[in-house]
């Protein structure tokens, strides 16, 4: 829900507030540039009367002097002739060049202040500012979220390029946004008159003048009283007339100051109101204080990231959903379908479900199992139908449906159907769904039929699934599922690096470029790979070495005994194709700034892990643990490692092999180097584990140890996105 309220204002008001920010960011830049042209005195360094005598000289008719929030002192004049506005020097009192107000300036502050529209400019700026501030709020709390809560939400980021983007950006920017789109808001009510502007002080014009011959102007003791930084108008008297009066407006207030006794005669201090509405105009703009004007044109330009960015990451993931036709509402559904998928593929088994049910006469809502509600009114039958994703974990969109259930209103009516998708050949084969089909049954439900395991997505299982499930409800359901093809890019083999022969575990470096002139698909070391062995549907991922940005994609794969996909790798030569498609993997990714980054794998887990420290090249702190069979033979990557410990891109490495004179594991390693592992994790290091499942389960054990004395674990590392699993 919280993603909903942020994501769904973005999307609609991003043009108001990239428009908003932009021409916020000149505005707010302007006071600055200003400032730092002004000449501006220190505070108690000139009074007005000291600056009055120092212009005299050069304009002797004055009718007004001016001084703009930024500092800028203007002086109106005329010489009987001719008439004039001036920038001068406070300092000196000498004429700087014409005051002419920039045009250009006006207009970006009429876009900005109602899009040159008038009424409906202003209310939509309005609007806009709102919708800012909405986004700025819901986009903390999402920050917070992510990183685990609010002591990390200065922690490490993860995700793809634009997702990081997005996060620092908003991360930096939060407070000046927060700031700009309150006092926006507000701004906007007053120039709709929803609420009153509050007048400025007005003094009670003195009855009479004391006679006298006019004093100098720097002599009169109430401007010698009114420093330079208070002063926003004083208007001289017309010469040569006894009755008239100096009128000053100040930062306190407003008055009239006789000529012939220089003394202050009317003086009225702004009230309350006033004073509130001009604090919260300074916010707003920065006028007058040019380090938060500066901050405030900073967080505008981030707005505008902010804006194009989220709009990006939204529509990525919009676009990566399944349209399903009669999707009907959760309180109307006689049938709900909950799906649990890492990669979509399991959407479309659901919706060739959806469609069946509809098919034949039920009202059916299909949704992500994270947005499982707390009731189903008229539901006669619950659908789940999930993946699995690492070692038993739950894909990402069900991470939250075992927390949820915990809240669903008591035992339903209606009856549940659990099914699962994975492949047999991995340990924990639908770990997620055993466990889910386990949770609803310690609650009490009533199964509509036995848990269901579909293996390697097969859809004749997944049609004799569906006759039994038919035959339950007396309704005929023919579940055709045909698997959708991804779109796909043509890659070409360059070259393979073979190791592990002398072991029997061959392993292969595999680095692919496009065919012909194609261009590679935009991937970062650690996203996915899915490659089609020719003949078949379902496709077998792998972790990328390498980004987009080198020009070549490169996996490295060990061939299994009964590995299609990895049989099919090793077989091929230089110049042979396949067909490939990326998955982005960006919870699989080191972290953002300096903190220290722990990387373990075995086996061919070292691809992403050399990937990553490859494009270290800040040289942050980084540690490699990895384990092989031996070191003749399998050392993968074992000439570029040495490289990068000589260039500083890797910190230290750390090597164990299992077949070596002196046999050892990965996490062997890790418990001989506990103390500086401990000390690295405690200044905020973030661990990523990449290979198969039973050295994760090691690793996992041996960090648990080694992180116990300072009352965290692992699952609390996992939830601070700082321990990090690739695992197959």
């Amino acid at each position: 829900m919280l993603r909903k309220i942020h994501s769904l204002p973005g999307v609609f008001a991003a043009l108001l507030v990239i428009v908003l920010a932009g021409t916020g960011a000149m505005l707010a830049i302007s006071p600055a540039w200003e400032r730092l042209h002004a000449g501006i005195p220190a505070a108690g360094r000139i009074s007005v009367a000291e600056l009055a005598g120092r212009i005299a000289p050069t304009y002797p008719v004055i009718e007004q002097v001016e001084r703009t929030p930024s500092g800028s002192v203007i002086v109106y004049f005329s010489d009987g002739e001719r008439s004039g506005v001036d920038l001068v020097d406070p300092l000196t009192g000498k004429r700087l060049r014409a005051y002419e107000p920039s045009s250009f300036m006006r207009a970006v502050k009429n876009l900005h202040r109602s899009f040159l529209l008038d009424t409906p400019g202003r209310v939509a700026s309005g609007t806009g500012s709102v919708a800012m501030l909405l986004l700025a709020l819901s986009g903390t709390l999402l920050l917070a979220r992510r990183a685990g809560g609010w002591r990390r939400l200065a922690g490490p980021v993860s995700g793809t390029t634009g997702q990081r983007l997005h996060a620092w950006c908003g991360r930096a920017a939060v407070l000046g946004l927060l700031l700009s789109a309150s006092t926006g808001a507000w701004m906007s009510a007053v120039s709709l008159e929803l609420v009153p502007e509050p007048p400025e002080a007005e003094a009670a014009y003195p009855a009479a003048i004391e006679p006298g011959v006019a004093l100098p102007v720097q002599t009169l003791a109430a401007l010698h009283a009114i420093d330079l930084n208070e002063l926003r108008q004083l208007v001289y008297p017309y010469p040569d007339d006894p009755t008239g009066t100096y009128s000053v407006l100040t930062d306190q207030g407003a008055g009239f100051i006789s000529p012939t006794t220089g003394a202050m005669i009317s003086f009225q201090a702004h009230d309350g109101a006033r004073t509130v509405y001009e604090f919260v105009y300074r916010l707003h703009t920065g006028e007058g204080l040019w380090w938060l004007a500066l901050l405030l044109g900073l967080s505008a330009l981030a707005a505008t990231v902010l804006a194009v960015t989220g709009v990006q990451v939204w529509w990525k993931r919009r676009r990566s959903l399944p349209h399903l036709a009669n999707n009907v509402s959760r309180d109307a559904a006689d049938a709900v379908i909950l799906v649990g998928s890492e990669s979509n593929t399991t959407w479309g088994f659901a919706q060739t479900l959806h469609d069946a049910l509809t098919a034949a006469g039920q009202r059916v809502h299909t949704a992500p199992m994270n947005q499982l509600a707390t009731a189903y009114p008229v539901a006669r039958t619950l659908f789940i139908l999930s993946n699995t994703y690492g070692d038993g974990g739950a894909p990402a969109s069900a991470g939250r449906f075992l927390p949820a259930l915990a809240h669903f209103g008591g035992t339903p009516a209606f009856r549940y159907c659990v099914l699962g998708f994975g492949d047999r050949q991995f340990p924990r084969f639908c770990q997620f769904a055993i466990d889910v089909d386990a949770a609803l049954a310690a609650r009490g439900w009533n199964a509509l039929c036995p848990l269901e395991l579909i293996d390697r997505q097969s859809p004749q299982e997944f049609a004799r699934w569906g006759s039994t499930v038919g035959g339950l409800l007396g309704v005929e359901l023919n579940l055709v599922h045909t698997p959708q093809r991804p779109r796909t890019t043509t890659l070409q083999l360059a070259e393979r690096i073979d190791y592990g022969l002398e072991v029997q575990a061959p392993t292969t470096v595999f680095r692919f470029r496009t065919a012909a002139r194609a261009r590679l698909p935009r991937f970062e070391a650690g996203d996915l790979v899915g490659i089609l062995p020719p003949g078949t549907h379902a496709p077998r991922f792998y972790s990328l070495a390498s980004s987009s940005a080198e020009g070549v994609l490169e996996i490295c794969v060990r061939k299994h005994p009964e590995g299609l996909c990895s049989g099919y790798l090793h077989g091929l030569r230089s110049g042979d194709c396949v067909d490939a498609f990326i998955q982005v993997n960006p919870v699989f990714r080191p972290a953002s700034g300096n903190v220290p980054v722990i990387l373990i794998g075995a086996g061919t887990g070292i691809g992403p892990l050399n990937g990553f420290i490859k494009h270290n090249t800040a040289r942050h702190p980084m540690y490699l643990y990895w384990g092989g069979r031996s070191p003749e033979s399998d050392f993968l990557y074992e000439a570029q490692l040495q490289q990068y410990l000589d260039d500083r891109r890797l910190t230290q490495l750390n090597t164990a092999f299992s077949r070596a004179a002196d046999p050892a594991y990965v996490q062997d390693r890790i418990d001989a180097d506990a103390v500086t592992l401990r000390e690295l994790i405690q200044r905020g290091a973030q661990v990523l584990v990449c290979g198969g499942r039973e050295m994760a389960s090691a690793v996992h054990a041996a960090i648990d140890r080694i992180v116990a004395p300072l009352a965290i674990s692992v699952p609390v590392l996992k939830a601070e996105g700082r321990y990090r699993e690739d695992v197959y």
